[in-house]
């Protein structure tokens, strides 16, 4: 399903809906290596990976907290 879009130049386009155009090649991910990060970038995704385990190790004390109170009050 294609519609017919013209401009003031009288060029002539057809715009597509993505779900009636013809499939795209997809890019392969295992061919393409590791992506090039800064130190900033690094130390950073570091950062993240700490803060997120730190507050994953919280919430498993809490949870464990309650269910200790929880049992024997």
């Amino acid at each position: 399903m294609a519609v017919q879009v013209k401009t003031n130049q009288d060029e002539l386009y057809y715009v597509v809906h993505p779900l009636f155009d013809e499939p795209e090649e997809k890019i392969n991910a295992d061919d393409l290596g590791p992506m090039p990060m800064s130190k900033s970038v690094k130390f950073s995704l570091y950062a993240l990976r700490g803060y997120l385990i730190i507050m994953g190790l919280l919430v498993s004390f809490h949870v464990l907290s309650l269910a200790i109170h929880h049992v024997m009050p």
